[in-house]
């Protein structure tokens, strides 16, 4: 695990990432609130590109909880079979959308506490619908946040709630909205766990990782 980066080098991290990408976007594709919901779940163990393959014929016809309910989690199943565990996951589908039904008149809640208590749905898939549709700095921590903020040091932790917390406590506030974009992203597509490409790295210089791909 890497120190700390002190708040300067925080900034100019995350002034160049504003730089390169002033407005990170999520890889997920969605219609609203609902749809980027049950989209997050969905990719649990599964990559964005997958779910977006599944969802593209999904979506249109169950994008509110009601529809979903029609569709049944047998019709579910068709659309997303091809998805890693997706009997579990038709399941929580189907679950949740009873309870959006049931409890909340159809709408998606916007706290934290009261997505986590929906089927299927952990810490990270609350953080993302928070950030993602209603503007909130939280903060996703997922595999790639949790690597790259090891790894260089923008906020190390033992767990990904360490790692939240830090991301929280150490990124300047006016990052704070899109931090988590831009750190999955550069996790993602830059800092691979495997093989890491150091060498076109736009903060090579500022990062704590000693044992640089060059």
């Amino acid at each position: 695990m890497a120190r700390q980066l002190p708040y300067p080098i925080l900034r100019e991290i995350f002034d160049r990432f504003q730089a390169a990408e002033p407005e990170p976007k999520g890889e997920l594709d969605h219609v609203n609130a609902y749809t980027l919901l049950v989209a997050v779940a969905l990719s649990a163990q599964a990559t964005d590109a997958g779910v977006n393959k599944a969802t593209r014929d999904l979506f249109p016809i169950a994008d509110t909880p009601q529809k979903m309910l029609a569709l049944g989690e047998e019709g579910l199943i068709e659309h997303i079979k091809t998805i890693g565990l997706y009997r579990n996951k038709a399941r929580n589908v189907i679950k949740m959308a009873k309870i959006l039904v049931e409890e909340y008149g159809g709408e998606v809640p916007n706290s934290r506490a009261a997505l986590q208590a929906l089927p299927g749905v952990g810490r990270k898939t609350a953080n993302v619908v928070l950030n993602m549709w209603w503007g909130f700095p939280a903060q996703a921590v997922d595999t790639h946040i949790f690597r790259l903020g090891n790894r260089a040091g923008i906020a190390p932790g033992k767990d990904v709630v360490a790692v939240e917390r830090a991301i929280e406590d150490n990124i300047p506030v006016d990052f704070q909205l899109h931090a988590h974009h831009w750190m999955i992203l550069h996790g993602r597509y830059v800092c691979t766990a495997r093989k890491p490409k150091c060498g076109t790295c736009l903060i090579r210089d500022l990062c704590e990782f000693e044992e640089k791909v060059l």
